[in-house]
């Protein structure tokens, strides 16, 4: 779970009904990508409502959640979903925090160095780049109102296997980004009410480990 939500934070910045007829792209896909980098190079934090759609590829199961997401480049996010289960992820930039409050338990992990961290990583932190990462096509999906791309990794990555973007033409804000992984899932967030720019303090991402609560630090449990 806390994959896909590395993976929503990579490219998030609006959301919105889709309702249209499909009509071809007017312009090369690598191009409308370039775009994308471009202004998401001008964001520097934004918050969210989230749908997040998730099916699994080889149980067949699926689960959907809802709460809302607020990021600060550079690689700093908190999810907090609401519904239905409270839940808590946490990165301070340094580590990542993953709270279940009916577990009483909270997984600690370090935030990937740069040679470990998938492109959707590197591209949260600014040091990624859509068409020099991706090969990026059209994908099914897009209407005279919006594109639908999908995201080919150029190298092989361990967390997903494709992404899939559907953009606004007009405003070049996404709507929603689903990513695929090597089992045959599908983790879809759709992102409503997005406000970019908010200036959004440090402390909003500091995390306070709750009194008796398990820890779980490397893969070793303590109190």
């Amino acid at each position: 779970m806390r994959d896909a939500i590395v993976l929503a934070a990579l490219l998030v910045v609006s959301g919105g009904a889709l309702a249209a007829r499909p009509q071809a792209p007017s312009k090369p896909a690598r191009e409308v990508a370039a775009a994308l980098q471009k202004k998401y190079d001008t964001i520097r934090d934004f918050t969210a409502d989230f749908v997040h759609n998730y099916e699994s590829g080889m149980l067949h199961k699926k689960l959907s959640e809802r709460g809302t997401v607020r990021v600060k480049k550079p690689g700093k996010m908190r999810w907090d979903y609401k519904s239905p289960d409270t839940k808590l992820f946490v990165s301070d930039g340094l580590r990542i925090y993953s709270y279940v409050p009916a577990d009483n338990q909270v997984i600690v992990s370090p935030v990937p160095p740069e040679d470990q961290a998938t492109t959707a990583v590197l591209f949260l932190v600014g040091k990624g780049n859509l068409t020099r990462d991706f090969t990026v096509t059209y994908a099914q999906g897009g209407i005279d109102t919006t594109y639908a791309l999908r995201l080919e990794p150029r190298l092989p990555e361990r967390d997903y296997d494709w992404l899939q973007l559907v953009v606004d033409r007009a405003s070049l804000q996404f709507r929603e980004l689903t990513a695929a992984d090597k089992q045959g899932g599908r983790s879809t967030f759709v992102f409503s009410n997005f406000k970019e720019n908010v200036g959004l303090a440090d402390k909003i991402f500091a995390f306070k480990i709750p009194r008796g609560a398990d820890v779980i630090t490397s893969g070793s449990p303590s109190r």
